[in-house]
């Protein structure tokens, strides 16, 4: 029997096998920053090529935005490739330069 933990963890898995590389469990302070704006998130995977972030609420956050985490000096360009209740997979912008 199917049920929404089961349906869940098979989501999420799927997920996971896109992947290209491994990301990293953390649990870091990060900032939304986009217009003058900046809603505060917490970074809970991380790699090279994007990031899982947990937010209080994902309404009103638009698709690209910058994503900083003041403790590391980081700061990318990313889009949203995913949401799923309160958490939103991104993807980091390949650099231009």
């Amino acid at each position: 029997m199917l049920t929404r933990g089961s349906i869940d963890w098979a989501w999420r898995n799927v997920m996971a096998e896109r992947r290209q590389e491994g990301r990293k469990k953390v649990f870091k302070a990060g900032t939304i920053s986009f217009r003058g704006a900046a809603i505060d998130c917490v970074v809970r995977n991380l790699s090279s090529s994007g990031a899982l972030l947990n937010v209080e609420s994902p309404l009103g956050i638009p698709t690209h935005f910058l994503l900083l985490i003041p403790a590391e000096s980081f700061k990318r360009e990313c889009h949203i490739t995913w949401i799923k209740d309160k958490q939103i997979g991104v993807r980091f912008n390949r650099s231009t330069s």
